[in-house]
Formats: structure tokens, sequence, C-alpha cells
């Protein structure tokens, strides 16, 4: 699912250089949870696991896994979700498969044509290409489309939204542009895809066209394939436009597992089912559609690559667009894959990446899923020989990510009870590319990860990831991650498997993935096959070798600590950033309201508009209150406070451990408080208006899809003017955060 492999905090910083630093740990240093005597042994483990990694069988398996299409509900899933559940027994993992009845729709009628001022037909299809070898392949084949539109038939005049978001269609306003009633054609990018149908009907538009430009996608970034990396003219970006910021999953049975006697929805009472129809067309097919546009030039940030002016619109041209859908249950196929811990069976590790495509699925998932599958054989060949890990480890392949998380979310709802009282953390990885490590996730996993970096080597440079990770920061402008000790991980918003484990569940999360130097173009198209990614992904596949050591030092490392390693102090930390820019976008609404208000009062925005049209002018914006936010301000002062005596004690109670041997009354105690410490971050009542997001720190924003809205609750109150709402979530914010504390002040008193 993901649009960019690395979508973390350090993956968006520029520059690159290869050069040599001491990294803050050494690798003699005593890792976080573990004895210096357990550290020795699992610093021995860990290069077994690397010798025996092998960057071929993650070749040959891309190659058997994407030889045919692999949507939830084609034979080609099912195949491999049996292939896959085969290797694990194999490898000697206790496997099963679990099954979910979840609703995909697949297109039964698709047409799209400009009527005016001229007409044409657009061709909604991908071409064959010689250089790529399963573009030819047809069978089971789903069309460009996304998942979750309404079924529709509708002709009116096009207006060009820009992104589609929120801002664009103030925008618009201000030149006095209406889309009621309208078509809208948006461009890919700026925010997750399913935002823009949802904005453009909120709106009171009837439609929706998706197209990638070719300045976002396309030309504009390098030759296009198969002579580049790049999105051809008319290769097509599918996806789902469910509204998952209201809940990811199936649209039909929100909150419980879909399950073949699950209690449903029908289609037309769910909410996360897209209101008006939605289709994803080339820019070979919208550069006709953009020609015939008139109206205001668009402003210079909305113009894109094509060879055109860009115009707003409403019309003149014209469109007729009709979709169907045929509306049916498919069966979803969760690969289970378990290997049993020796001292804490019921403590898992839960480690996961999806296996579905929207066609052959080799970079998006398949890159990630092959490295998790070579990381899963060597695991069972280490159990082979005598080792076993303290914590279970759950492997796990996931069918249906593509439409919205069905696979992982069906499967942590129906086993809610059970991952609440045993799940220790989650590990994702999907798709994967060349470059740079990035991570993101639960804060309080934050130091943890600075201890895998600088134990596993970059394939291009020589150095470690770390090095080269903080080689990437020191050449960019953000001196604040520069200055600090640990390299920073972002927080999560959505777009991958994590989701119902982290944001509904709260379990401890991270996502793990390699790139930031391999072309884009493939992305969700029949081009993300085995050829593009052999040529222009990670041809030797190191990349993918990087990842599976990677991860599977985290998979290891939580399996096998001692204590598990969380540590509060990053944690304090992030959270009292978020806090001051809430604070800091509170004050800037404050300041923007009254100007705004001034040039309302004065008459500006009458003097400014556009004489030959009618102009309705802003009302007046309610001022923003004063908010009161010494109750978060208190709680995050007694957690710094908790935390920084938590990690103290545990080190000076480890250090004396090193020399007489584990306490393991201690260690079980500790253990059994820390399994659910991120769940004390959750309230049960969610979010306001999707009360499926239960977590108070992290959520995928209401009106941005996959972008994170940290202190969700707050954040959005104050953005969406609902200040009651800021005022309760200050309160549930810092009662969940006083909850953390509790438990650390708890876990002080266990170590004496």
């Amino acid at each position: 699912m993901p649009r960019v492999h690395v979508r973390l905090s350090l993956a968006v910083l520029t520059g690159v250089a290869t050069l040599a630093f001491t990294p803050t740990q050494s690798a003699d240093d005593t890792l976080l949870g573990f004895t210096a005597e357990s550290t020795r042994v699992q610093r021995d483990l860990e290069a077994r696991f690397d010798a025996q990694l092998d960057a071929d069988n993650l070749r040959d398996w891309m190659r058997q896994l994407s030889r045919h299409p692999t949507h939830v509900g084609s034979p080609g899933a099912k195949a491999n979700a049996e292939w896959i559940a085969e290797q694990f027994r194999s490898w000697g993992f206790d496997t099963r498969i679990d099954e979910y009845q979840v609703l995909f729709p697949t297109p039964r009628e698709r047409m799209v044509e400009l009527v005016a001022p001229t007409r044409y037909m657009l061709r909604l299809a991908e071409p064959v290409l010689e250089a790529d070898a399963t573009s030819g392949v047809t069978q089971d084949r789903l069309p460009p489309y996304n998942a979750y539109s309404a079924d529709g038939d509708v002709e009116a005049e096009v207006v060009y939204v820009n992104y589609g978001i929120p801002g664009d269609y103030e925008e618009l306003e201000r030149r006095g542009i209406d889309v009621r009633g309208k078509i809208v054609l948006a461009r890919y990018g700026g925010s997750w895809r399913g935002i823009k149908p949802k904005v453009a009907a909120d709106r009171g538009a009837i439609a929706t066209l998706i197209y990638s430009d070719p300045r976002d996608d396309g030309y504009f970034q390098g030759d296009v394939y198969p002579d580049g990396p790049y999105r051809m003219e008319h290769g097509v970006q599918r996806g789902s436009v469910e509204d998952m910021p209201q809940y990811p999953g199936d649209p039909l049975t929100p909150g419980v597992g879909a399950t073949a006697d699950a209690e449903r929805y029908t289609v037309e009472e769910s909410p996360t089912i897209m209101k008006i129809p939605v289709l994803p067309i080339s820019y070979g097919d919208a550069k006709p559609i953009l020609e015939a546009l008139e109206g205001p030039v668009a402003p210079a940030s909305w113009r894109g690559a094509l060879p055109l002016t860009y115009h707003l619109g409403p019309g003149p041209a014209r469109v007729h667009m009709r979709v169907a859908f045929n509306w049916d249950l498919t069966p979803a196929y969760d690969v289970i894959a378990v290997l049993r811990g020796s001292e804490y069976p019921d403590q898992w590790v839960i480690r996961g990446n999806h296996f579905d495509g929207w066609v052959f699925g080799a970079g998006d998932p398949l890159s990630g899923m092959v490295a998790l599958l070579e990381e899963a054989r060597v695991v069972g060949e280490l159990a082979r020989s005598g080792w076993r890990p303290k914590r279970t480890i759950v492997y796990t392949a996931w069918d249906a990510e593509e439409p919205g998380l069905l696979g992982s979310t069906e499967w942590a709802e129906h086993h809610r009870d059970e991952l609440q009282d045993k799940a220790v953390a989650y590990i994702n990885t999907d798709g994967n590319g060349r470059g740079f490590l990035g991570v993101g996730g639960s804060h309080t996993l934050e130091r943890f990860v600075n201890q895998i970096g600088p134990d596993v080597q970059d394939p291009q440079t020589g150095v470690s990831v770390r090095e080269r990770l903080r080689a990437r920061i020191l050449v960019s402008d953000d001196s604040e991650a520069a200055a600090r000790t640990d390299l920073p991980i972002s927080p999560l918003g959505s777009g991958s498997d994590y989701t119902p484990f982290l944001q509904h569940l709260g379990i401890a999360s991270l996502n793990i993935g390699y790139g930031g130097e391999n072309g884009g173009g493939s992305y969700h198209s029949i081009f993300d096959s085995f050829d593009h990614y052999t040529r222009f992904g990670d041809p030797t596949f190191e990349y993918g070798v990087a990842l599976a050591e990677t991860a599977g030092r985290a998979t290891l490392r939580l399996a096998n600590a001692d204590v598990i390693p969380l540590r509060f102090g990053n944690f304090a930390d992030n959270v009292r950033t978020y806090l001051n820019e809430v604070e800091q976008l509170a004050e800037t609404m404050r300041t923007e309201t009254v100007r705004h208000n001034r040039l309302v009062d004065e008459g500006a925005f009458v003097l400014a508009a556009d004489p030959t049209k009618t102009y309705v002018p802003p009302d007046r914006k309610e001022p923003v209150p004063y908010l009161n936010f010494a109750p978060l301000q208190n709680a995050i002062t007694r957690l710094e406070g908790a935390a920084a005596q938590y990690d103290e004690r545990l080190a000076s109670t480890m250090g004396h451990w090193g020399q007489s041997g584990v306490d393991r009354d201690v260690a079980d105690r500790l253990n059994d408080i820390l399994q659910g410490m991120e769940q004390r971050m959750t309230r049960r009542e969610g979010l306001p208006r999707r009360p499926w997001f239960r977590h108070m720190i992290y959520a995928p924003g209401f009106w941005t899809g996959y972008g994170v809205k940290t202190l969700p609750g707050v954040r959005e109150g104050i953005e969406e003017r609902e200040w009651e709402e800021v005022r309760l979530f200050v309160r549930e914010i810092a009662a969940a955060l006083d909850r953390v504390s509790d438990g650390l002040e708890e876990a002080v008193e266990v170590l004496g």
C-alpha cells in the first residue's frame, strides 16, 4: 500500500554523503533489556543469523510470487497463501491459514468520455510492453479502478481541483468557483487518494477523476518505463478509496472479525464506502480533458508538467462517466506461523508483511514479503540447531491489505482479547527499495531502534545504516535532529498493517523499510513487476537482505530480551514536542483569526474579488478562546520524572544482574507491567466521530488519510475549531499519560 516505501521523518531529508561517524553505541555495548552475558549470547546468535541470509532466495521467491495477479480473491493470491504456508511449515513453524469473508468490489463497467467541447473516449487501460514479461498476462487481472467507489452514471462540467485537498477548495472559493454538481479532476499527491473523493463529495461534487501528473509521477522526474523507472503515459495508479480515517478493514464489520457468521452492515449502510463514483486515469487520458478546460488560469503551484495551460474551469469540458461494481464477499487468507517461546510462551512478538498486490505486486508488497520469508527461514534454521526464543514469535503474511488493511485488521479484531493480553510488539514491513533506513513507530521503541542501526551494514556505502542516515541528517537543514543523540523515528499515521495493532489495540509497533534511491512509477500499476523491480528497484536484493537483518534483529531482540526493551525518556521528549506544536498551532490560529476578521470588517475581500464574478465574501470567524493546556503540561512533567527514574533504576538493576544473574521474579513482574504499557495510552471511547481509533498520541488525520496527527484529539479539535473537544482531550490525553506514569512508578517499586 505505501506510495513511497519509506514514509518517515528522516526519509524526506535531502543529500547524501558517504562519511564515517563514530556510532553513539559501539558494537560492544550492552543491549537494551539484556545483561552483559545475555548480550554476548544475543550478538553471537545475530552473527549466525546474518551468515545464513541469501539474496538468491529473495530473487527466486519474488519471481515465484509475482508471476500472476495477486489481488485478494484471485486464484494467484490463494496459491501464494498456500505456498507461503508450506514454506513456513518446512522451516518448522506451527502454521495455519485464517480465512475471513471481506467485501471486495470489482469493476463490472467503466466508461469515461469527454463529450464537449470535443469528443474523446478515455482508454482506461495500460499497454503491453515487450520489456515487461508479465504486462501481457491478462488472466484474472483487474483493470485500473478505485475500490469502494460508489456506482454511478453522471454527466457534468469538469473543475480542476489540483490535489483535491481542503485547502485547494478554499482557493477555488476565493476565486468564486463552485464544484456543486460538477465532476472534479484531481491529481495524485498532496494526501492519500481516499481524501480526494471524500472532500469532493463534502463540497457537493458528483464524481471524481484522479490522474497522475507527470510533474509528480512521470517524465518530469526522469525517464519513463521501460527506459527508466517513472510512470509512462498510460500507466495508472489503482488503489482503495475506503474512508480509512473512520476505520480500516472490512467496511461491513467494523470492530469485529469478518468471520462467515459475523453481523454485517449492508453496502448502503457502510460509512466508509464513498458516496460518489471515482476512477483513476493516466495522464495520457487526462490531457484532452485539461486541454478542453477554460476559466481562470490555475495558480502557479497547481500547474503540472503536461504541455498545456492549466485552467480551472468549470467547463466547457464536459464528461460522461459510468461505473458499476460487483459487490461481493471474498475470502481473504492470512498465513499465521508460530515459533513457541521457551520462557515466556504467552508473550508474543508479531512480525508481519502483506502479500496481496493490485496486480503483480513485485515492489509493493513482495519486496518486503520475501525479506520476511528469508528472515523466518533462518530463524527456523536456528531453532533446528537447538536455539529457542524466550518469547513466542508469530510470523504473519497478510492478505487484502491493499483494499484497506483488511487481512490484518480482521485478524486483530478477531483476536483482540488475546492480543491485548499477550502481544509485546508488532513489527511491520511493506515494500522495500534502495537507500536509507526509515523507521516509524512507538517512541517507547525509539531507543531500542537506535541500537539496531549500528549493527547493520549499508550495502552501497559499507558503513552502518545508522552512519549513512546520520550523514544525511548532517547535510540537511534539520539542526534539531542533528543535535540529538538518538536519531528520531517518525510517528505513525496509517497506510500499512501496523494500524490495527497500534491505534486500535494499543500494541507498541514499528514500521521498517529502505528507500529514497529507487525510482517510482510502477506503483499500483501492471508494471509493478519482477522486470521493473530487478531493473530499477533493488536489482541485487542487497537491500532486501539489509531489511531482513534489520527487522530480524528487532524481532530476535524483542523475543530474547530479559526485560522487554522499552524506554520512556524518548517517549516523554516526543510528547513534549507535540504539546509545543499544538500550543503554537492555537496561537497561530488566534493571530490569523484576528487578521481575517479585520479584513472582513474592512471589506478587503470584496475589493480584491474579480468584479466580473458574483462574489460572496467570507464570514467572520469565531475568535480562538483561551485554551488551558496546564493538565497536559503537568502530566508530561510527571511523565518525564517517572521515565527518568525508571530508565535509571532499570539500568542499575540490569548492571547488577550482569554480575549475579537475572532475578526471574523481578523480571517476570516487570515484563507483565511493560507488556500493557502502550495500552495505557488508549481511550476506550476513541476519538471524536471515529471511535475505532483509540490511541491518544498517534492517529491518521481525518482529512489527511495516511498522514499522522499527534495528540489527535487536541490537534484536530483546534484545526476544526471544536473548542469543547479540545478541552475534553486535553484532560483525556493527560489521563492517558498519567496511566503511563502510574505504570512506571509501579515498575520502579518492583525494581526496589
